[in-house]
């Protein structure tokens, strides 16, 4: 079987080729998805990547929930398919009810744009099986508005169903408990704001650490 992942394109991403080349790196078929969409192709994966989609309108990914493909997504994340939501693909999930919380300005003000090291606090999801617990892996963080937030109640949720996936080893940008990622309670959604998509060779990025995420979703579409 060759696992098949969408890559959604909205007006104003700006990461979407990495995404691809990713998941070709990983030895998938990448699949164009585009925002207008009211069909996924048949494939076994989304990639919801970064960038600006409707140029950060309202709030980040406010606007982009709406999108026609969105409800496609929403739909097949219900029946279990993997989904992975970087940077801004995050705050669409976020927006669109996927994930809980929610992603603000950065502490400072300041957009950010520097290699961040992360560890591994979940290997059980569908897209970190490849990682040892604990792992530190080195990916690149560029995002104005990366700042995890969301009530107690909820952050303690996340904490005690290990569903905190990453954690900033310095945290850049003040979000709470150093979240930089999160998963569902399935645990085959995952958002995160740095990008694993350009961490996939030492050549292109700081590290191929990025690569697992990949590898992994893989592996849990090929066990389905």
């Amino acid at each position: 079987m060759n696992a098949r992942v969408g890559v959604i394109t909205f007006p104003g991403t700006l990461d979407d080729v990495d995404a691809a080349r990713a998941v070709r790196l990983a030895g998938a078929e990448s699949v164009d998805l585009w925002h207008a969409d009211t069909d996924l192709k048949g494939v076994d994966a989304v990639v919801v990547p970064g960038g600006f989609s409707y140029g950060d309108y309202l709030r980040c990914g406010a606007i982009a929930k709406f999108a026609p493909v969105m409800t496609e997504v929403i739909a097949a994340a219900g029946r279990g398919m993997p989904v992975l939501g970087i940077c801004n693909g995050f705050q669409i999930l976020c927006e669109a009810g996927l994930l809980p919380g929610a992603l603000a300005r950065n502490a400072g003000l300041h957009f950010i744009c520097r290699d961040v090291w992360l560890t591994v606090d979940s290997v059980t999801t569908a897209w970190t099986s490849r990682y040892e617990w604990g792992a530190e892996l080195l990916v690149p963080l560029k995002s104005g508005e990366g700042r995890y937030v969301a009530s107690e109640s909820v952050l303690d949720e996340l904490e005690g169903e290990g569903r905190v996936v990453f954690r900033y080893a310095d945290n850049p940008n003040g979000s709470m408990r150093n979240i930089a990622g999160i998963s569902s309670a399935s645990g085959r959604i995952v958002g995160l704001m740095p990008h694993p998509e350009h961490a996939t060779e030492p050549l292109t990025g700081p590290s191929d650490d990025g690569l697992g995420m990949f590898y992994s979703a893989l592996d849990a579409v090929l066990a389905a």
